[in-house]
């Protein structure tokens, strides 16, 4: 039997950290401590808050430390062990995901020194998409930027674990997963592997996320360029930072304020989030051949029942298929993918 550590989960986002405490025993974790801070960056120090959250609530120090990293980009497909070689490969990987990466490094780099003795371990939401056939991976595009690791990835893969380790195996063939919450992302599993999933290169693309865009035609940002002057950095401001809900509504992101709001541009948010969410369910079952299992995660697929209805409203005519709601645990995957590769 596995000896019990305890690790200290760090989920970086782009702009806030959940973080938890949790005792691992084999499968088995158990959270003694949880909360949620914002990112690194400005004069706080989140890491020495942790350490005093901890040591204020006398709760043990962590035998590891486990990070969230969305992107490893086109050389890093599985969870692994934090060394200086991985440093490099994260460093790199900063250019596939300038909105989340650069902060979990930050993250990394901060933890490595304030917990010298814990080895520092590395959680993939790419790793689970390494199951993708080719047909899935591959873009349209000439093969020397193919071969450059311009591919699609998939993301929320920690988040899609967490829902096939739920279902165990009782899990039927085909399964969609939609992970709908600011960001948001949906994966087709076939017998509990990922053979397709929404977002691309980036977590920007696939449906309408809280200030997201998801697909977008490519000749919309060339039209930006040309005619109105942007610029990389004004463009990267556009679909990370102002589009989506956001966009659409005029300035609201949180689907929860735009279930509040009456007006037309709320009311438009809506629909489409749900319009193009429905459409890209539709895409998923087509490559799985047909659906057993729909599976709602994330803050609106667990929480905003009329976002799911409306969503299943325009489903019917794939038959009957099971419909369940599944609280996501992408900190406790990271716990147990810690101390599993730390042990």
């Amino acid at each position: 039997m596995s000896r019990a550590g305890h690790v200290l989960a760090l989920n970086t986002g782009s702009s806030s950290l959940k973080y938890g405490l949790y005792r691992v025993e084999g499968d088995m974790c158990e959270a003694l401590f949880a909360d949620q801070t914002d990112a690194p960056g400005g004069d706080a120090d989140p890491v020495a808050a942790i350490v005093d959250a901890l040591r204020t609530r006398s709760l043990p120090t962590p035998d590891a430390v486990g990070h969230r990293l969305v992107h490893g980009g086109p050389n890093i497909r599985r969870h692994a062990r934090i060394d200086d070689a991985l440093m490099a490969h994260l460093e790199e990987a900063k250019a596939f995901a300038p909105l989340h990466v650069p902060p979990a490094v930050e993250m990394v780099k901060r933890a490595r020194k304030a917990f010298p003795d814990a080895p520092q371990v590395a959680c993939f939401d790419t790793a689970f998409h390494a199951t993708m056939p080719a047909v899935a991976r591959a873009l349209p595009l000439p093969a020397d930027l193919r071969e450059g690791g311009i591919e699609r990835y998939g993301f929320h893969g920690l988040s899609y674990e967490s829902i096939v380790r739920k279902l165990g195996p009782s899990m039927p063939l085909r399964v969609v997963i939609a992970h709908l919450g600011n960001g948001a992302s949906l994966c087709a599993v076939r017998d509990g592997e990922s053979v397709d999933t929404t977002m691309g290169l980036t977590p920007t693309g696939g449906i309408v996320m809280g200030t997201r865009p998801g697909d977008l035609d490519p000749g919309v940002l060339l039209y930006l360029m040309r005619e109105r002057g942007y610029d990389a950095k004004r463009l990267e401001l556009l679909v990370d930072r102002e589009s989506g809900l956001k966009g659409l509504s005029g300035g609201i992101s949180d689907m929860r304020k735009l279930r509040e709001s009456h007006d037309a541009a709320a009311t438009l948010a809506r629909d489409v989030f749900v319009h193009v969410a429905r459409k890209h369910v539709a895409a998923m079952v087509a490559s799985l051949g047909g659906l057993d299992l729909l599976v709602f995660t994330g803050g609106i697929g667990e929480n905003d029942a009329a976002t799911r209805d409306a969503i299943l409203a325009g489903l019917q005519w794939f038959g009957d298929f099971e419909v369940r709601v599944i609280a996501t645990e992408e900190d406790e995957q990271i716990a147990r993918h810690t101390w599993r590769l730390a042990s």
